[in-house]
């Protein structure tokens, strides 16, 4: 019997090539943007889950209490992890980490005359009881015993030795700011997976780290963060109330509460507002889960409505078939067949599809997405593709099927109202999420323009940035002040300073302020910016009062803070006064107007700047339209300088459009789903037009001889749609406005979602509607009435 309905079914696809071809198109499209989607899901509910121990890995976070609200951080002091293990018996590991990404460029290592840059990561004892880093070669305890021993990734014990075994115990060079020198390797472990948010190729004892960087045995420094693993059988909520005032215990003065987040959830749910869990990432696994399902949706309504207007040419099939006796659920059986058959043809296709995009896709999305035959992407697509048949394929099996045989025989059929209005109604569905599609991506294509192009409160154009190895002794100061010298007379060379905490996040905070007339108790975070000489006027800062920092040896007794830092300490007049912290008096000399130096999504926090003769990260600022030819001079002068080392610089520019990579991405592929979703609507509506204008034939012809022109037919034939099309536009704007508003309400600084963005979107959908109905209404309404009106 089977046999029976697939030999039909294929029979009368071949029959109807234009309706096989116009739903094999949608339906194939449809079901490659939804395993796209599958695919990118997928990676994404994956990330940061390779930890053995993932169910019991929790990262501490932070609340610091300001004027402004609670902002919540995920660095916490240096002391804390061994605190948390001796005091808390819920905690069975605790470590210590400064991740690679806390610098702002990577170090340098080097073995004989090969030198590569490396991401170095200062781990602290315990490290390897809370992370998963399997150890190929040597012993992964020597690295947190001896605090001048390092280990290396297997890759780059290949790119410096030729081998991964055999290499413990020699020798290298880190070059790194001031945790430069000499270091023996104590073993080599493997790289942490592709969807590890947190990569690195070097691991360095936290001790090291102690020692070179000052205030890390103060409760009031939060450079690190802290990892614990928990005891089986815990509860996260009894431990976050133990949690939430041990810093208290601490050092009375410091208002901070802490709270555990599980570390593989920190990718996906992230953000936070007010110092409570708001999302993050999630947002746009569920958003692109929620597209994948609209499109796979108006492509089965592209079938149904295809599939119910031409029902005419096949109710004889039905009357006849029911009066030799079949069965409705046979009738209904063999329509859901046909409609699988051309599924599962489409899914052929779809796979095709797939293929030629992921290269693609990977480089939009960032990922290294593969398209491998396993048993959860097969079962998915057999899932989808069964779902989508029976979906697309039930209402017209039911209408088809319940036809009365009678009435079918003696052609006295019409079109119910009923069958109009679901007609209909899936019509208006269709605008309805062209319409949400299209705002979506002009909102959010304005909101990262926005972005791209705010005036941050400094100039961040024409400016490169790199790394130099500096050790901080009095030798290899002066001679970087030396370099620094010498790139400021460089032909083209406007200015040069440098830094060590950059303007794109990634800084230390400090809580630990004493201030002229601070109320007792009173706690207040500040992000610590320690730059070079010249650093502030280099980036075209801008004073509210007071002067620059000096470019002598009185820098180091003074500081500048900016407009928040000073409303929020509630300090008149703080120009001339002495503020403490970390046992050191510095004098305010200026007030720096408000800058952006974190994400967008955050609103301008207080801050301060103290400055250092030089630092690591040199910033040059070059005249404009010569930047080809001042990098090639720095370059020279900089292997002048620094022989053997490779020049890798950046534009400060691309750091920080690369704070919004998530953002533009997604705009990306928003851009194209939409696109792909308003083009499967349109065959929809291409073929739905054809059968309307072949349904009609006779009306037109009849219309034509009284005297109705072209222009009228077409009209004519356009304003049924037209019609659909406004009322999607009632439904359509009200949510999406509500939507987008919702999302731009994440960004402390955002555009107006005003009247513009609806009426190009109405626009757009109106003439995509007319270009696609109107191809079928002209085609219609030349036809010559005769031939219409003629009966065989």
């Amino acid at each position: 019997m089977f046999r029976t309905y697939f030999k039909i079914a294929w029979r009368n696809l071949l029959k109807d090539r234009q309706f096989t071809f116009l739903n094999l198109l949608g339906l194939s499209t449809g079901l490659a943007c939804t395993l796209l989607i599958y695919l990118w899901v997928n990676d994404e509910l994956q990330v940061d889950r390779y930890n053995e121990k993932d169910a019991q890995l929790f990262q501490v976070m932070a609340n610091h209490s300001n004027e402004g609200g609670i902002k919540t951080i995920e660095h916490t002091p240096g002391l804390l992890a061994d605190a948390l293990k001796a005091e808390i018996p819920e905690v069975e590991f605790a470590t210590t980490v400064v991740p690679a990404s806390w610098f702002s460029g990577k170090g340098i290592i080097s073995f004989g005359e090969t030198k590569l840059k490396a991401g170095g990561q200062f781990i602290s004892k315990d490290y390897f009881n809370v992370f998963t880093c399997p150890f190929i070669d040597g012993d992964r305890e020597a690295v947190v015993r001896d605090k001048n021993t390092i280990a290396i990734s297997e890759a780059m014990a290949v790119k410096l030795f030729g081998k991964t075994e055999g290499v413990t115990g020699k020798s290298i060079r880190w070059e790194q700011a001031e945790f430069t020198g000499l270091y023996r390797i104590g073993g080599v472990f493997k790289e942490n997976p592709a969807n590890a948010t947190n990569q690195f190729e070097v691991l360095l004892n936290f001790e090291q780290f102690k020692a070179r960087r000052p205030g890390m045995e103060q409760w009031g420094n939060s450079d690190p963060s802290t990892f614990v693993i928990l005891k089986a059988g815990t509860d996260k909520d009894v431990f976050n109330r133990k949690l939430s005032s041990f810093l208290t215990t601490k050092q009375k003065d410091i208002e901070a509460q802490l709270f555990a987040i599980r570390y593989s959830d920190k990718y996906l749910h992230g953000q936070f507002e007010n110092g409570i869990q708001a999302g993050g990432r999630i947002t746009y696994v569920r958003l692109f889960s929620v597209i994948a399902v609209f499109i796979l949706i108006i492509a089965c309504i592209n079938f149904m409505n295809l599939s119910t207007a031409k029902a005419a040419g096949r109710i004889k099939e039905v009357g006849i078939k029911k009066v030799v006796g079949a069965l409705r659920s046979s009738l209904i059986a063999q329509h859901l067949i046909e409609s699988i058959l051309l599924t599962s043809i489409a899914l052929l296709f779809a796979i095709g599809i797939l293929a030629l995009l992921m290269p693609q896709f990977n480089n939009i999305t960032g990922k290294q997405i593969e398209l491998r035959p396993d048993t959860p992407l097969i079962a998915a697509i057999l899932i989808v593709t069964l779902i989508t048949g029976l979906l697309s394929g039930s209402y017209p099996a039911l209408y088809l099927s319940g036809f009365s045989p009678a009435a079918v025989l003696k052609g006295k059929m019409k079109n119910s109202a009923g069958e109009l209005l679901v007609r209909r109604g899936l019509v208006v569905f269709q605008f309805a999420v062209s319409v949400i599609f299209i705002v979506s991506v002009i909102v959010v294509y304005r909101q990262i323009e926005f972005i791209q192009n705010k005036n941050l409160g400094y100039n961040r154009d024409h400016i490169i940035h790199f790394e130099i190895p500096l050790e901080m002794d009095s030798v290899d100061l002066k001679a970087a002040e030396s370099f620094l010298a010498e790139l400021r007379n460089i032909p083209g060379v406007v200015s040069a300073s440098s830094y060590y905490h950059n303007l794109t996040g990634g800084h230390g905070a400090i809580s630990d302020f004493e201030w002229p007339g601070k109320a007792p108790g009173r706690n207040i975070e500040f992000s610590n910016l320690e730059v070079g000489y010249n650093f502030m006027e280099t980036m075209g800062m801008k004073m509210k009062e007071g002067r620059f920092l000096s470019q002598n040896e009185n820098a180091s007794r003074e500081i500048i803070f900016n407009e928040a830092a000073i409303q929020s300490m509630g300090l008149k007049d703080p120009v001339g006064k002495t503020v403490k912290f970390w046992g050191m008096e510095k004098q305010i000399v200026g007030v720096v107007k408000n800058f952006n130096f974190e994400s967008l999504y955050e609103s301008v926090k207080p801050c301060f700047f103290q400055t250092y003769p030089v630092m690591p990260n040199i910033m040059v600022k070059m005249q404009a339209g010569t930047e080809e030819q001042t990098i090639a001079r720095v370059q020279k002068t900089f292997q002048d300088h620094h022989k053997g080392l490779v020049f890798d610089y950046q534009f400060l520019d691309e750091n920080y459009k690369a704070l919004y990579a998530p953002e533009r991405r997604v705009g990306v592929l928003s851009r194209y789903f939409a696109g792909l979703a308003i083009l499967i609507s349109c065959l929809g509506l291409f073929g739905l037009a054809a059968f309307t204008a072949q349904r009609r034939q006779k009306e037109i012809g009849i219309r034509k001889v009284v005297g109705a022109s072209v222009s009228d037919v077409v009209m004519m034939l356009s304003m049924d749609f037209l019609k659909l099309l406004a009322i999607a536009l009632v439904i359509a704007f009200p949510l999406i406005g509500w939507v987008m508003y919702e999302w731009l309400s994440n960004f402390a600084f955002r555009i107006d979602l005003d009247a513009g963005v609806f009426i190009i979107a109405a626009a757009g959908i109106t003439a995509i509607t007319l270009t696609t109905v109107g191809y079928q209404a002209i085609k219609a309404a030349l036809l010559d009435p005769v031939k219409s009106l003629k009966v065989e």
